[in-house]
Parts: C-alpha cells; structure tokens; sequence
C-alpha cells in the first residue's frame, strides 16, 4: 500500500505508483476537509444562487440554470457528452499514475467531491480496474477534459476498462471486481475531469524516460571517449567548478570516475599529436549537463503540479466561498514538457555526432571504417549510424515548442490553451528514439575499444561492456542487425547498462 499525503507527494512516491501495481490511498486525514467542502457544494446546490459548477451549465453555457432536482443528471451529462477522446490508449501504468494524481488533487479539500468519490478510485486502483483512456483531444486549458471524463465514465459504469488483462464495458469491469458504479453529486462530475492531472502523468513518465536516457548518455560517451583514444583532461574538476553548473560538474565527475585507470587512455597521455578532441566528446559534462540541470527544474514544477489543485471553481472553505479561477490551464506543464523535449533532443543530437565520430576512420584515430575488422566486404555500423541520424533528426522536430501554439475553443470562451497533453505525449517518442541512439553508440564504443586490445578500458567500463555482451556480441562479419540495435536499446530504456556501473544522484536524476 501507497498512502498519499495531498499536498505533499513526492516523485519516488509517483514513481513507485507507476513503476508498480501496488494498491494506493490517500491519509485518511485528509477526509475531514474533503467533506467539509462537500457540505459547502451541497448548499450550494440547494439554494437559488447561480454557482458555475454546481448548478449552471459549462463553459460557455455557463448563464444557463439549472433546478435542483437535475443537478445529478448535470453531472452525468457533462462526462459522458465530454468522453470524446480518440487515438491509440494510454498505457495501464500511466493512467494509474493519471489517476493518483487526481486522488491528489481532491484530497486537498478544495474540490467538493464526497468522500466516496475518492474511495471509488481508491478501490479501482487497488483492484486493477483501469480506465480505457484514449489519448489524444485535450487542448490542456480547461482541464484535461476528454481523457479525465473517459476515466470518470468508468467511475459511474460508462465506457470500458482494463480489467484482468481483458477490455470490457466498465460496468461489467466494476461488477467482476466487486464494485459499484456511484452516482455524482453536484460539481463532482466537474471536478473530475477539471483538471492537468493527464498531462502531467504524461510528464513525469517522459522525464523519468529522460533522466534515463541522460545518466544511459555518460556512460555511453565514456565508452566513446575510449574507443577513440579521447583525451579525459577537459574533465579536469576545476574546469568544471570553475563555471559552477551543478550538472556539468556532476556530469564530468560521473565520466572521470568511469574511465579511471584505462590503460587505453594511459598509453596516450604522453606525445598525442592532437592537441583537442571534438565538441562531441569534450564538451559533453557542459551539453548533458546543461541538459541534467534543465530536468531537475522541469522535475521541480512537476512535483509541484502533482500536488496542486487544479480544477474549477474552488471551494475555499474557510472563507465560505465557491469561486471561479483559471488553476486548470496547464501552462506550467506545458513548458516543463518542451523543456524535457529540448533536454531529449540535445542529449541525442551530442550522441550521434560521436557515432559519426567513430566510424569515420579520418576522425577515429585509426579505428577501422565502420568498425569493422574487414572493410569493404562487410559494411560494419555504416547504416546503424544512418538510423542514428534519422532518429536525431525526428527529435529534432518533435522537440519543436507546443506551448506556443494555441486556438480558441468553446465557443472562443476558452480562448488561449496550452497543448500541453499533446507536448507531453510527445516525450515517449522521443525517449524510444534517444534510447537507440544511445545503444548504438553503446555498441560502437564497445566495438571501438575491443579494436584498442591487448590495451584495456578501465574496470566500470569493462563491467558495462560485459553487460552489452550478453545481448549484444562483437561484431565480425555483417550480420543481420537490428534484433542487436533493439537488444542495445533495450537495455539502455530499462536501466540495464547503468546498472553495471555506479553513477551519483544527480546524474540518476535522484537529487537536486
């Protein structure tokens, strides 16, 4: 069991939802301010004042009033005609994270929902009863309508879920797992799908993809840097301490430590005719940590999203008020994704120059072409470094910025969004793309080092090396590649290659 504390979750907690299946509740503390603004609601909804939410129309139909005896219908109606998602479905893991951050949101009291609205999603999450969530058509300004209201179809026995393995009409989901549907009161159908909590699931699972990617990255350029006999003097701490960027610091101290005692880079210390190295190579602790230090700000707004109440209107119980505010655009969110997406984009775009580094033979200081140890009759890593480009290319445009786009909507009522949800989704992609990247240059440092024997790489290195080894042999003769490409890939996206190494928080993307 997870329990939850609104208004201060962390993100190991948040990851641990995600990363698990694990039952979650919030601290049943928070259970007296939820009711008490659910008391507030329901005189609300009995008197005759006009209250938008509670017993007015939406958005733009917000003039129009609506009697008491149909505010239950209110409710009902506003889910369902707003489950209008489309597109492939989100995935199981992101939309229970979707769906704590909610819990989140309405345990701090400021929403109206009852308490039972709460414990329904409680009880979803612990008996694995998932919401079907298509994930495009949210704007991300008005909340994440669309798929908030597909999660809250199922709440009330509407639309379909995941349940066991299988796809099935929710009702028939809740019944098999021993629930009932409940009926929404007045606002909470609102309060529901009022809100950035998609978006920022969407978030946080890219930026977990990309601390990732970025830690996967110093490993990876540490092999490089062997591989082509790469001078470390430019990781010299007082370089770095001397500009005072805690993620290049960090970056080139995680590097230093990765190739210390190579005999490789030893036997060529002394009487190198190259007096520097590439950009790629020795300027990665300022690219990628640069990078780092972008992920630890977007982190922070993340953290802080996630605890946030942000649907509309608020019930502000101590002063006795029901009011209208703007907490569900999802501006915030907005950018801390482009800046992940800008984060991705330069962290692959540093990494592929130096698979180009490596396999040209004018650039590699004397690595055969392609790395291959029989050129011209084998093509070696020539066209694994032409997908390389393709996939840094692509990053490229998907890290174009969505936040600056927007269009009115509702009837021009909400007439500046964020597009958040869509600059958030984005990050997967990416993610898959930079973890190719990555294992590529994984297998062509591997490659690079094995041509530099009997010399040996530094003990970290050889313990990553060997873990690549177990999916990924040495290359010989060509072979069919991209079951390799794939492996290589693989273990970069899991953790497995850095797992063979150790690397410090900051970089694992774990401290501040």
């Amino acid at each position: 069991m997870i329990r939850l504390t609104p208004g201060a979750a962390t993100l190991a907690e948040l990851h641990e939802i995600w990363a698990g299946d694990a039952p979650v509740e919030l601290d049943p503390a928070a259970q007296g301010g939820v009711e008490a603004a659910a008391a507030l609601v329901a005189k609300a909804a009995a008197g005759d004042d006009a209250v938008y939410g509670v017993n007015t129309g939406f958005g733009k139909l917000a003039s129009v009033k609506i009697a008491a005896r149909d505010t239950a219908t209110l409710q009902r109606n506003l889910i369902l005609s707003h489950c209008c998602g489309v597109g492939e479905v989100l995935d199981t893991p992101t939309t229970r994270l979707m769906m704590a951050l909610k819990l989140l949101s309405l345990g701090r009291g400021a929403s109206g929902c009852a308490w039972e609205t709460i414990e329904i999603i409680q009880e979803m999450l612990a008996k694995g009863v998932t919401p079907v969530i298509p994930a495009q058509g949210s704007v991300g300004a008005s909340g994440d309508l669309a798929p908030l209201a597909h999660m809250a179809a199922t709440m009330i026995g509407a639309g379909e879920a995941m349940f066991q393995g299988k796809r099935m009409a929710s009702a028939e989901a809740l019944e098999k797992a021993g629930l009932a549907p409940i009926t929404l009161g007045p606002k909470e159908g609102l309060a529901l799908i009022n809100g950035t909590q998609f978006s920022t699931a969407c978030a946080l699972v890219g930026l977990w993809g990309a601390f990732r990617n970025a830690a996967n990255s110093v490993l990876t350029c540490a092999l490089s840097t062997d591989a082509i006999m790469g001078s470390t003097a430019p990781l010299q701490d007082a370089i770095h301490t001397l500009r005072g960027h805690k993620g290049q610091i960090e970056v080139a101290r995680a590097q230093r430590a990765l190739m210390e005692g190579s005999e490789i880079r030893e036997s060529h210390r002394e009487g190198d005719t190259r007096v520097q190295d590439p950009y790629c190579i020795r300027c990665q602790p300022q690219v990628t940590g640069a990078a780092m230090d972008l992920l630890h700000h977007a982190a922070r707004t993340l953290e802080v999203e996630a605890n946030a109440v942000t649907d509309n209107p608020l019930v502000l119980v101590e002063e006795g008020l029901i009011v209208s505010g703007g907490n569900f655009h999802a501006e915030p969110v907005g950018f801390a994704a482009d800046q992940i997406a800008v984060a991705i984009s330069e962290i692959g775009a540093i990494a592929q120059r130096r698979v180009a580094l490596m396999v040209d033979p004018n650039l590699s200081f004397d690595l055969p072409p392609f790395l291959t140890p029989d050129p011209g009759l084998n093509s070696g890593l020539m066209i694994a470094e032409v997908t390389t480009a393709a996939l840094m290319s692509e990053n490229k445009h998907l890290a174009n910025p969505c936040t600056t786009d927007s269009t009115p909507t509702s009837a021009n009522q909400e007439d500046h969004v964020s597009m958040a949800a869509h600059a958030a989704r984005r990050l997967g992609r990416m993610n898959t793309n930079l973890s190719v990247i990555l294992g590529v240059e994984a297998i062509c440092g591997a490659q690079g080092i094995a041509f530099r024997a009997p010399l040996k790489t530094s003990a970290p290195l050889t313990s990553a090396i060997a873990k690549l080894r177990e999916a990924v042999p040495e290359l010989g003769e060509d072979r069919y590649m991209a079951p390799l490409i794939t492996a290589a890939a693989e273990m970069v996206e899991t953790g497995a290659l850095i797992g063979a190494v150790d690397l410090p928080a900051y970089v694992l993307g774990r401290a501040e």
